[in-house]
């Protein structure tokens, strides 16, 4: 059997390096190679960065669609070619007038269900090849805007055209397009200075580690079980039988919960994460993602 590790890690991504960058640092800290990661944070950015290891990578894209929060700094009053500190500045404007109140007002215009068009300097594929990639070589396409859901936008005033905010929002919002979006909401523009996200679905920074403190106990690193990462999914638990079946990927009998409105997660009689599927039908549940192993049985069994 293998002793390969396996579980969710929770990382507090430092400043400078890319999300891959903590991907493959785990990787080679763990000795193991499935390592991936839910959700893309720029190099400048830090905070929440979930980590799956091992078999469980399997499970990363349930995570995807999680909402998430933010802390940042935006500076009012300038424009840039990536829309955060790191491009060139395409724009200045005399915004000293606005008032706090009016910020406050245009950032709350900016939440509910908004429409948004991503960024160049973004992972999204086009023709085959990514925005940021592009943008590098000095070439923008077109992009069509896309529903996103922002549920909060807070800002506060803390000098001299720098404002603090608070965002939390649905899966696929650039925050770097909510701060552009302000600036040109108020009749000039903004970019953002500074980005920290505080949580990805359940996950806080309270549960974070940091990656050199993670990285420093090597293979004895602790990792989180499977079922936290499919926590927040409705459950079904299944009696020995059932498991077994499902261990050979085979679709069982269940009875959908009340709360299932997608993929449920199914737990064996031991409590232990056993798959998660689609229930259909009447109430056939048929395996998406297997992480039980099947038990070896001999001839005659």
């Amino acid at each position: 059997m293998s002793t390969e590790p396996f579980g969710l890690a929770v990382i507090d991504k430092p400043a400078g390096i890319t999300s891959h960058d903590v991907v493959a640092t785990i990787r080679r800290s763990l000795s193991v190679r499935r390592v991936g990661h839910a959700g893309t944070l720029d190099p400048p950015a830090t905070g929440v960065l979930l980590v799956g290891v091992g078999r469980s990578t399997r499970l990363l894209r349930f995570l995807q669609g999680t909402d998430k929060a933010y802390d940042g700094t935006f500076v009012l009053g300038s424009t840039t070619t990536t829309l955060d500190a790191t491009g060139e500045v395409t724009g200045t404007f005399d915004m000293m007038s606005v008032t706090p109140d009016e910020v406050a007002a245009a950032a709350a215009s900016l939440t509910g269900e908004i429409d948004q068009i991503p960024p160049m300097v973004s992972a999204l594929h086009v023709d085959g090849r990514r925005l940021h990639e592009l943008a590098r070589e000095g070439v923008e396409v077109e992009r069509a805007a896309r529903p996103v859901t922002v549920a909060a936008f807070d800002v506060e005033l803390v000098g001299a055209g720098t404002w603090r905010f608070h965002v939390e929002c649905g899966s696929g919002t650039y925050v770097r397009s909510l701060v552009d979006d302000l600036g040109r909401a108020l009749g000039g523009g903004a970019h953002l200075s500074s980005l920290r996200r505080t949580r990805v679905g359940r996950f806080s920074i309270d549960d974070a580690v940091a990656l050199d403190a993670f990285t420093a106990q090597g293979r004895g690193a602790t990792l989180l079980d499977p079922a936290a990462m499919v926590a927040h999914l409705a459950q079904v638990r299944v009696d020995a039988a059932d498991a077994a079946s499902l261990a050979h990927g085979r679709k069982i009998a269940v009875a959908r919960p009340e709360e299932a409105t997608g993929p449920v997660a199914v737990v064996g009689p031991d409590r232990d994460q056993l798959a998660v599927g689609e229930i259909h039908g009447t109430g056939t549940l048929r395996p998406d993602v297997v992480l039980a192993t099947p038990i070896a049985t001999t001839p005659g069994e």
